[in-house]
């Protein structure tokens, strides 16, 4: 049998070889920082052409008349392996120029955008001014980044998250990014969301995949946009067996951004069992950190089977090591 393969691609030999658990068809539900750790991990311990990544775009915003997809290039970065891992976002090494030349000019520089990083949000821009779509710009991008997986886009129709607070509605990356979590969460809303179509794909890698991996992303803000677009969490429901929940909240402290605030704000418990009650009804197995084994009964009694792995990733071998133990679960 000839094994010769193109470069980046496993030898034939070697994928024949691969244990049961690395032939899994996976299909992800993904925010950006806290889940691209995970995506690393599973990206790297199985066969990432198996591997389907259905991304929030609920943060996407439109600014220096340009089309922003934050959470979709922090995870197409950190697979091409070319991200910022102190930041988590943007280009390793990044500098910033046409930021600080584009406040000479009087225009806003609260959102950092790097020099590289402005290439990857021109020519998404340009290619949606030329009729393609938001998938098949992020394909585009992924393709010329040297990514195997699939990344999808949760719609190609815009469903911007607003946050409703104490100082009024806010976009997501204003009340983040601009006032920096400071307002006080009174509720959010995914506008569009109910007349928004899923990306092609996304409903069919959800029905196919031999596992759905909802990954440490804030449930509110991250998978909450994904679950608002239609048929996405009816069809989670249909196949709740095969949806593993990642908790986000280790020791009811969030592990990246202000999830546990916005659940307090808003009445629900910042803690896992706190996230566990939102997704009962999609999720057959719920993934909790040893620091809240004493919650394991609370959540069990959700309906849920309940597995305790170390979820704080902050090597490479604690992502691996995470992304394993979930495909062998």
């Amino acid at each position: 049998m000839d094994t010769r393969v193109a470069p980046g691609l496993r030898p034939l030999t070697e994928l024949f070889s691969m244990s049961p658990e690395k032939k899994l068809k996976i299909t992800a539900l993904a925010g950006g920082v806290g889940a691209s750790k995970l995506l690393l991990g599973l990206y790297q311990v199985m066969d990432p052409r198996l591997l389907t990544i259905i991304v929030n775009t609920g943060d996407d915003i439109v600014l220096h008349g340009l089309k922003i997809s934050p959470d979709l290039d922090i995870v197409t970065y950190t697979l091409a392996g070319v991200v910022d891992s102190a930041r988590g976002w943007g280009f390793r090494s990044e500098t910033f120029h046409s930021l600080k030349r584009l406040a000479g000019y009087g225009r806003s520089n609260w959102f950092n955008l790097g020099d590289r990083d402005l290439a990857t949000h021109i020519h998404r821009t340009a290619l949606l001014a030329e009729g393609k779509t938001l998938s098949q710009a992020a394909d585009s991008i992924r393709t010329a980044l040297g990514v195997k997986s699939r990344i999808l886009p949760m719609s190609d129709d815009p469903v911007p998250t607003i946050i409703d607070s104490n100082e009024g509605p806010l976009h997501f990356q204003e009340y983040l990014v601009k006032r920096r979590a400071e307002p006080v969460v009174q509720g959010i809303r995914f506008e569009g969301a109910d007349s928004a179509r899923p990306t092609p794909g996304v409903l069919e890698a959800i029905h196919d995949a031999d596992r759905i991996i909802i990954c440490p992303s804030n449930p509110l803000i991250s998978i909450g946009p994904v679950l608002a677009v239609p048929y996405v969490r009816e069809l989670l429901r249909a196949r709740r067996e095969k949806v593993f929940a990642v908790c986000p909240i280790v020791g009811g402290k969030s592990l990246k951004g202000p999830s546990d605030k916005m659940l307090a704000q808003l009445g629900h418990q910042p803690t896992a069992l706190g996230v566990a009650k939102l997704y009962a009804d999609f999720t057959g197995a719920f993934v909790i950190d040893p620091a809240d084994k004493a919650q394991v009964t609370a959540i069990s009694a959700l309906g849920m089977k309940v597995a305790i792995l170390p979820t704080v990733m902050k090597t490479l071998s604690q992502k691996r090591k995470l992304a394993r133990a979930l495909l062998q679960l």
